[in-house]
């Protein structure tokens, strides 16, 4: 399977489980991600409601642009800055980033698309948690 960078626009219902390992405790959230062509590429924006345990809902919005690249798609923060590659030839995928000191590892799930998923493991000095998304058309 190989999937292409106009596979993902659209409208995504996205649900989110956030393991914080050192709380020990798990936040939720419920929302949307929309992929939309735009800035050279695509414009990925999620936003929806994050509920942590013993806080009042919050509203959370995140951007991405994706800009094709081979094999997948280059994932930028909303400032330009690279963030790691998503490779969309085969129907899982691996990716990192190193942010100093934290490290990001991300493992996508395409076997089952239109579904899919991304699973980050975050570790560093400050940061121990595991984010699951599932998106869903």
């Amino acid at each position: 399977m190989t999937l292409r960078i106009e596979d993902f626009e659209g409208s995504w219902t996205l649900s989110r489980c956030i393991e914080d390992h050192r709380a020990g405790a798990t936040g939720r959230l419920e929302g949307e991600a929309q992929v939309a062509s735009g800035q050279g590429g695509h414009v990925y924006i999620e936003s929806g409601t994050l509920r942590l345990p013993g806080q009042p809902p919050l509203t959370a919005e995140r951007r991405y642009l994706w800009r094709p690249a081979p094999g997948g798609v280059a994932v930028h923060f909303d400032d330009g800055r690279f963030f790691h590659l998503m490779a969309l030839d085969a129907p899982h995928a691996t990716a990192d980033h190193d942010c100093d000191p934290d490290r990001y590892e991300v493992r996508y799930d395409f076997s089952a698309w239109p579904q899919w998923r991304a699973v980050w493991e975050v570790r560093g000095p400050r940061k121990d948690y595991r984010l699951e998304s599932l998106y869903r058309r």
